[in-house]
């Protein structure tokens, strides 16, 4: 049967993963403090603070795969972020706080392609996280979709190279796909599925040690002839999800 394994949330966009015990959905939003900040970079055109913007104005593990690495833990007064990576001191600090954005740029500098656009500043909208998609979005990916991938590619995936918010497992290999234009439930939540996910190069670095090792986009296209993984969804009711949350899919 069908069943959620794992919830997690990015609040730095590309910046650390924080896995979660429980999320509260709202409707129209992303998951609380998913995405909430961004970091735009040298050559960013479109970010003000005031609007959504197109990821290719930030830093992204696409461009550095040493970002992939990065591991991240919110405090609990929600203002405050500890991020870690295997080659650095792990980084208390505030995001908001313009005072510490020179201490934060010289932490994660030293893991950035200097040939490629580097960090600026820390933004963030009110309301909404700063998603890949301009609406506000929850990804949601099979694990039996990415034992498939893994098994073409002939190494052992993380889950963490997709940078999901809800994993499923118990499913059929790409099972999600079908979900498009459907509503599903879990928990206590209603979820609107949107449409697929087209991944980047940021699926090729290991999350451990931020180094590409797999060829995640050849082996799709060579195997299934597209570069998508996942699902994105919009909120239509909220709720609570947990793991062991079974999703149930409406006609």
């Amino acid at each position: 049967m069908p069943t959620v394994t794992e919830l997690y949330r990015y609040p730095i966009k590309s910046h650390g993963s924080e896995a979660l015990e429980a999320v509260t959905l709202t409707a129209g939003a992303t998951i609380a403090y998913d995405r909430r900040w961004a970091v735009a970079n040298d050559r960013a055109t479109k970010v003000d603070g005031t609007a959504w913007a197109p990821c290719a104005n930030f830093t992204r593990g696409a461009a550095h795969p040493s970002l992939m690495a990065v591991k991240a833990r919110m405090h609990d007064d929600g203002d405050t972020i500890t991020l870690s990576h295997p080659d650095r001191k792990d980084f208390t600090f505030q995001p908001d706080d313009d005072r510490q954005l020179t201490g934060f740029l010289a932490w994660v500098r030293p893991l950035m392609d200097p040939a490629r656009t580097m960090p600026n500043r820390i933004v963030r909208v009110d309301g909404r996280g700063m998603t890949d998609t301009d609406y506000p979005s929850i990804s949601i990916n099979s694990r039996a979709s990415l034992r498939a991938l893994g098994d073409a590619a002939g190494a052992d995936l993380s889950p963490l190279r997709f940078r999901a918010n809800i994993w499923i497992d118990d499913l059929e290999p790409w099972e999600e796909f079908n979900w498009v234009g459907k509503d599903i439930s879990i928990g206590d939540t209603r979820l609107h599925i949107e449409e697929r996910i087209m991944r980047c190069k940021a699926t090729m670095s290991n999350p451990d040690t931020g180094q590409q090792d797999v060829d995640t986009l050849k082996t799709l296209r060579t195997h299934w002839g597209h570069t998508d993984f996942g699902v994105y969804a919009r909120v239509v009711q909220g709720g609570t999800i947990r793991p062991g949350d079974i999703p149930v899919v409406h006609s």
